[in-house]
């Protein structure tokens, strides 16, 4: 049975799914949706700051049928948002297929650090110095989101924002530890460099997943 639960895996019949809940998006361009989102366990790009290190190691979370995950989704909302963890270390093409089955609204957020599968309706990407996002991601992304920690960050922020396509919304947030020093930085930064727009985590002033 291992074997075969491992086969159903590989293919992204089953993932490991860490946890999954109903909520209002806090980040980026969809903030204040209700949206329902899937955290997929396994992630080796490992950011030191990373606020859900318990999703790096895949092995202890169970491998869930894709299609409970999509029924489970679809009885909340009509908006999923899989996330991780890293989500395209796996392949994402059945998951997806099943929410669009759905007529469901399906978005992602990911490190772009392995290759892009699944039909995604809007592709936020976070990407990280540790291990850059694959070329390919840069062309279809509709959210580039950048996390600064120290002003080295900022840097960082431009050699990814001219990556990206002419379309892509570009948003800089505030690593949640150094919040209070980052976030003075990031408003001068967009007000010299109104390309960009703040983003904020306001899942967390809402005490909310």
């Amino acid at each position: 049975m291992q074997k075969e639960i491992k086969e159903l895996v590989s293919k992204g019949e089953m993932l490991p799914l860490m946890e999954e809940f109903y909520t209002i998006q806090g980040e980026g361009y969809h903030k204040g949706t209700a949206a329902y989102f899937v955290r997929i366990g396994g992630c080796d790009v490992g950011c030191h700051w990373c606020d859900v290190k318990e999703s790096w190691n895949a092995d202890l979370h169970p491998p869930t049928k894709t299609q409970q995950i999509a029924d489970n989704a679809a009885s909340y909302s009509n908006t999923v948002v899989v996330t991780g963890g890293e989500p395209l270390t796996w392949k994402m093409d059945p998951l997806t297929s099943l929410f669009k089955e759905k007529n469901m609204q399906v978005h992602i957020e990911t490190s772009g650090a392995y290759k892009l599968s699944g039909t995604w309706d809007w592709i936020c990407l976070s990407p990280k110095k540790i291990k850059l996002p694959k070329e390919e991601i840069y062309k279809v992304a509709n959210e580039l989101k950048m996390i600064v920690y120290n002003k080295a960050d900022f840097k960082f922020a431009e050699e990814q924002a001219a990556k990206v396509n002419d379309d892509c919304i570009l948003y800089l947030q505030p690593e949640w530890s150094k919040r209070d020093k980052a976030i003075p930085m990031i408003v001068d930064y967009v007000m010299e460099n109104p390309k960009w727009k703040v983003s904020l985590q306001t899942h967390k002033y809402l005490n909310i997943p």
